[in-house]
């Protein structure tokens, strides 16, 4: 936990709820328009034997439960990383076109602090491309969209709010997991996240999933969704609590090479016979970009909050409730 010294709100807890609003409405509006997207509803749940649950980083336990009149077990969605892909496709979406969606999760394994949550909600977006756009150059040209709606997202409520003064720069500064760690080889991964965003600000950390030269991995990610040489997270510089402040998790998800490279690296092959894998080794499911950009994490960093339970309700512990209140972070 991090609390910063001299933390106020610059926001009631009334003002709070319509700014939240405001960050919502303008930014999915914006982001739809950048990556011509549309909205649609997305599932809660899914069953397990469909393979379709985001496995994160291949540890953590899913929230199942068994049903009265279906047979087998459903899962409480950690995301719809695989879910979208198979949209695209069933609601037949062509090249230049997606979808984005209100995403709620449970990670029920997650570590509560400052940034993380049980709950996850995220605007879960997905757009299909064609093979030839599966490269670093259109991976970029997407997060620049995605980094200039945020900063006039950012404008629209400053303009509403004057009190509030995050800023937010577009200019994007690009580098891969493996410079990061030549860079500051000595540092933590988390460490060398912080080092980078706060000398540039606004940062796209490419290529994450897969061991780097030291033998370690600077994060894990799932073997069956994002392509990891094709993928990253953007970040920004928080203010608040002086640290990098991640706000996107996204890439340009795997074709089938990738998809059996990935799978073999992680020793998890058995997936293959899974419905959503076989779709993308026979070439059924589209080629895909696709992306989270977390709501309260947005919100958090624009409205100059100190912790993520100042604009979602979740569960946290009595401990850290009291001991917030004790540093003037009310969490609702």
């Amino acid at each position: 936990m991090i609390y910063p010294e001299g933390y106020k709100s610059k926001l009631t807890q009334r003002e709070t709820q319509y700014a939240i609003k405001t960050v919502k409405d303008t930014f999915q509006l914006k982001l739809s328009k950048a990556l011509n997207l549309d909205r649609v509803t997305a599932p809660i749940m899914v069953t397990k034997a469909s393979g379709i649950n985001d496995d994160l980083n291949g540890v953590e336990r899913k929230v199942h439960f068994t049903m009265k009149n279906i047979e087998g077990e459903a899962e409480v969605v950690q995301s719809l990383a695989k879910w979208k892909r198979q949209a695209l496709y069933r609601y037949g979406y062509e090249h230049d076109e997606g979808i984005y969606t209100d995403m709620n999760a449970i990670r029920r394994d997650d570590d509560t602090d400052n940034l993380h949550s049980l709950f996850v909600d995220q605007w879960d977006w997905c757009r299909v491309i064609t093979k030839e756009e599966r490269n670093v150059a259109f991976l970029q040209e997407i997060v620049r969209k995605i980094v200039r709606a945020i900063v006039e997202t950012n404008d629209v409520v400053k303009e509403k709010y004057p009190m509030l003064g995050f800023e937010m720069s577009d200019e994007v500064t690009f580098i891969t997991t493996q410079e990061l760690e030549n860079r500051y080889p000595d540092l933590t991964p988390k460490e060398r996240e912080d080092a980078i965003v706060k000398e540039h600000g606004t940062v796209f950390l490419q290529q994450i999933g897969g061991k780097l030269k030291s033998g370690e991995k600077h994060d894990g990610r799932a073997p069956d969704y994002d392509d990891w040489a094709l993928n990253g997270d953007i970040f920004a510089w928080n203010e608040v609590l002086q640290c990098a402040f991640e706000i996107s998790s996204m890439g340009i998800r795997v074709d089938a090479e990738s998809l059996h490279r990935q799978l073999a690296e992680e020793g998890c092959l058995e997936r293959e016979q899974f419905p959503f894998h076989q779709g993308i080794l026979n070439g059924t499911l589209p080629l895909t970009i696709g992306g989270g950009i977390g709501q309260s994490r947005l919100c958090m960093l624009l409205l100059q909050k100190a912790h993520i339970g100042e604009v979602q309700c979740a569960v946290w512990s009595d401990a850290m409730r009291e001991e917030c209140l004790e540093h003037n972070i009310v969490l609702l």
